[in-house]
């Protein structure tokens, strides 16, 4: 935060507590896996969500000695396929955003 012209008040807290205190603030900022282990509904509980431009991504890696390795190419291909897609949809409901 550089300013702060409202005054406003915050907590660092670690991540996994976030859900069990929301009750107990105004606000706070949940990433998704915590929220959705809470049993919260992002899409709908959220005030604001990441959309898929975010620069706060996962990315699959490898070293540079096996990223040719057929284990590590077929988990990329089943990252980007379209049943790991279908599946990220109807499981999170909006909440994940599969690998483009």
């Amino acid at each position: 935060v550089a300013t702060n012209p409202r005054g406003l008040k915050f907590q660092e807290v670690e991540a996994a507590t976030i859900p069990r205190i929301l009750p107990q603030v105004d606000a706070a900022v949940i990433n998704t896996n915590y929220a959705l282990d809470a049993g919260l509904k992002p899409k709908t509980d959220a005030l604001s969500l990441e959309g898929a431009d975010s620069p706060y991504v996962n990315y699959l890696v490898a070293r540079p000695d096996n990223q040719n390795d057929p284990r590590v190419q077929a988990l990329a291909t089943a990252l980007r396929s379209q049943a790991v897609k279908d599946f990220i949809a109807k499981k999170y409901d909006g909440a994940v955003i599969p690998a483009a």
